[in-house]
């Protein structure tokens, strides 16, 4: 048996009708986290629903978050996808017509896609827009900007009912009147607070003096000054100054190149890497002597968090403006530059698609809000309402990257979405989706192993005519024999004095809620010994249970089913011994608790879920030995299908165990209608995608979707698939592939 990466669920609390899941380990993407070499990116389910279905909308809620991760959009509530940034593209395989009905139709021949996609899930019956939905532009977006007049941005009612002027922090310390520079100055004691080097303070012994004079007016010029930081075995040390003047005229922009080796340049925020800074030849003492020449005596240096830029410069100035202290908010509340840049000046800077902060920009923007301080004054300031904005501001960003579409995603990384097809453009009206028409499916697999590694993201659909509505229904009526036959088992012969419940018969047929109990029943109670005679145990072969062997094999193999047994004969406590000795399966992830939907009441039946295959067979040999009365086996049916299984269940009112009836009469089953055709189709396809797959590059985020079917007779659910393509995969057994 090949096996997967296993899932690891959070610990959560039990929804209305689920199944209890008890987490005995904690979440795999944290160790991950404590070791740096291991770091991949890693997929885990959360599906103890008893429906386990995923919804359109939580799909595109995984899409959107593997394209931007957490700092932009929020995590999904359904899966777990650790280290995200490890992700080297999407690929989205839509297998149009095709729904669960056919994936366990043809369970056999989709042998690639059962072994290999260890994360399954229903998905409900498609809509009209079944596309449109799946990457979010059904929905409406949510536009929540500043919008601007020559003053700045208006301030709506709501807003401005909420204001407090008298107690606001801004208007207590300068009062309403407009100020000069000089009193917009931090005093001595405010730079002694905040940290700002100053002669005599600690850990400035070799700190360079500017050429202050100590003559300030009013009519003193005004420097912006921002400085990009990587970090040392020092802490962080200088690698770019820039120094504007007022006009935003650029003074000075220098990279610097420190004299202790870089252990991270910090790219993300200084947008500066090896490449850039190996010419370098600039030290830090250049660019001092350089500031110390530009800057005349009297100069006011204008920055946000001023403070950290002098420290990495190693110098001293007193005549300071730090905008993040001159627009302070309650309690000290210090605001983003980028944020006071979009609501006092109307522009938009650090935009997430560049690659760091632009030096130049912040130097400016600091500069312009000082001189807007100075225009306006302290009053317009505090209209502004700064924080009730903020707050504002950040409910719209949560609220518009829940609604925002996956196309909107890409676009502000400044990427495309691939999108292959045969049918009618769906996608071509959006100018960030590259649309290429194919004339059949064998081309959009052509076009596929060429165009997919060009491309952050994209949506590989292939279409297939689904089963006629009357076939459809005689399939899933078909699929209702076949696992309800599968579930029930027959034993006997009984002696004529055998008296089992209210009936007296040689043969009685058992009929179990799972699987996995009627294997067993097969496995372990076949040929025994009963007063004398002895007692086979079977199913009744018919036309559908002819493969039942080959089928049982294909279940133990599924990659959802590696790691997880059943255990049969539990008790009400069987949680708590399992608990207590626990030192006896230190890789059990999972404790599955199913439960009566009614009466809540506990079943006699469990699955545990351990890391690997191994650790499954030796804990199922564990509770074996104990003297806990119990039996088990592998795993047979994974979440989702026990809860289709249930849906299409005959009989859903049936009680647990075993049901004494009659001997079932020999009755004409249905023909399977000409079904060689589509088991051709399927193992064709599964082949297909499986050498699509592999030419996929490692980091591959690949999801796998039958959308369903949805007609005048009836509809069909879905049936996703996903996995992240690692670099080495191995069908050896033992091998986490």
């Amino acid at each position: 048996m090949e096996q997967e990466e296993e899932a690891n669920p959070r610990k959560r609390k039990e929804a209305p009708n689920s199944a209890l899941a008890t987490e005995l380990v904690e979440p795999r993407s944290d160790v991950q986290d404590r070791e740096p070499q291991a770091k991949k990116a890693r997929l885990s389910t959360i599906l103890f629903a008893d429906n386990c279905e995923v919804t359109h909308r939580q799909l595109c809620e995984l899409l959107k978050y593997a394209i931007l991760g957490k700092s932009a959009v929020p995590k999904p509530s359904w899966c777990q996808l650790s280290h995200q940034k490890q992700l080297n593209n999407v690929v989205v395989f839509i297998l149009k017509g095709m729904s669960q009905l056919h994936f366990y139709k043809f369970y056999l021949e989709f042998r690639f896609l059962r072994k290999t996609f260890r994360h399954k899930f229903s998905l409900p019956p498609p809509t009209s827009s079944f596309l449109f939905d799946i990457i979010g532009l059904q929905k409406k977006k949510s536009t929540r900007g500043f919008p601007r007049t020559v003053e700045g941005p208006l301030i709506s009612a709501t807003l401005k009912s909420s204001i407090d002027l008298q107690n606001d922090p801004i208007i207590q310390k300068y009062g309403y009147k407009n100020v000069g520079l000089t009193r917009c100055l931090l005093t001595k004691e405010e730079m002694k607070t905040f940290h700002f080097p100053l002669p005599g303070s600690p850990n400035c012994e070799s700190f360079i003096l500017s050429k202050y004079s100590g003559f300030i007016t009013d009519s003193s010029p005004l420097f912006g000054l921002d400085c990009e930081v990587c970090l040392t075995s020092m802490g962080k040390e200088l690698t770019r100054i820039s120094l504007v003047a007022e006009g935003g005229h650029c003074l000075m922009d220098e990279l610097v190149k420190p004299d202790l080796k870089i252990l991270d340049y910090l790219t993300s925020f200084s947008g500066i890497t090896k490449e850039i800074l190996n010419p370098v030849t600039t030290k830090l003492k250049d660019v001092q002597k350089l500031l110390r020449e530009l800057l005349p005596p009297d100069a006011v240096l204008v920055g946000h968090c001023l403070d950290l830029d002098l420290r990495v410069l190693k110098m001293i100035h007193p005549y300071v403006i730090d905008t993040s202290l001159l627009y302070i908010g309650k309690q000290g509340r210090r605001f983003k530059l980028a944020f006071l840049a979009k609501v006092i000046l109307g522009k938009d800077i650090q935009c997430p698609d560049k690659l760091g902060h632009d030096g130049l920009e912040d130097a400016r923007t600091a500069l312009e809000l000082v001189q807007y301080f100075l225009k306006y004054g302290p009053k317009k300031i505090a209209e502004f309402n700064l924080e009730a904005l903020e707050a504002n501001q950040e409910q719209g960003n949560k609220e518009g990257a829940t609604h925002m579409s996956v196309l909107k995603c890409l676009d502000s990384m400044g990427q495309k979405l691939l999108f292959l097809t045969q049918d009618v453009d769906e996608l071509s009206s959006y100018r960030n989706c590259q649309t290429i028409k194919c004339s059949s499916n064998k081309e959009v697999l052509e076009q596929a192993r060429v165009e997919v590694p060009l491309f952050p993201f994209n949506i590989v659909e292939f279409s297939f005519q689904p089963f006629p509505p009357l076939f459809a229904e005689e399939m899933k009526n078909s699929m209702k024999t076949k696992w309800t036959q599968m579930s029930t088992v027959y034993a006997g012969p009984f002696s004529e004095d055998c008296n089992v419940g209210a009936l007296k018969k040689p043969y009685f047929s058992i009929q179990y809620e799972v699987l996995e109990a009627a294997q067993l029943a097969i496995e372990t109670m076949n040929g025994i010994l009963l007063e004398g005679s002895c007692i086979r145990v079977h199913r009744l072969v018919t036309e559908l249970t002819l493969e039942c062997d080959t089928l049982i094999r294909g279940l133990e193999q599924d990659s959802e089913n590696q790691g997880t047994i059943y255990v049969a004969g539990i008790g009400e406590t069987f949680k708590e011994h399992v608990l207590e000795q626990s030192n006896l399966f230190p890789d059990l992830e999972a404790v599955i608790l199913p439960k009566e939907v009614k009466s809540r009441k506990q079943k006699n039946y469990c699955f545990l879920k351990f890391k690997t295959v191994n650790s499954a067979q030796v804990a199922l040999e564990i509770l074996k030995g104990k003297d806990w009365k119990l039996k088990g086996r592998n795993a047979l049916t994974p979440r989702h299908l026990q809860a289709w299984l249930k849906d299409i269940h005959p009989d859903p009112t049936m009680p647990m165990g075993l049901r004494i009836v009659p001997p079932l009469l020999e009755r004409h089953i249905f023909r399977t209608l000409k079904a060689n055709h589509p088991k051709i189709i399927a193992w064709r396809w599964s082949r297909r995608i499986e050498k699509l797959y592999h030419s996929l590059s490692p980091g591959t985020f690949c999801v796998i979707l039958m959308p369903g079917t949805k007609n005048t007779f009836g509809s069909h659910p879905g049936l996703g698939m996903m996995k992240i393509k690692e670099e080495e995969e191995s069908d050896t057994p033992g091998m986490r592939v």
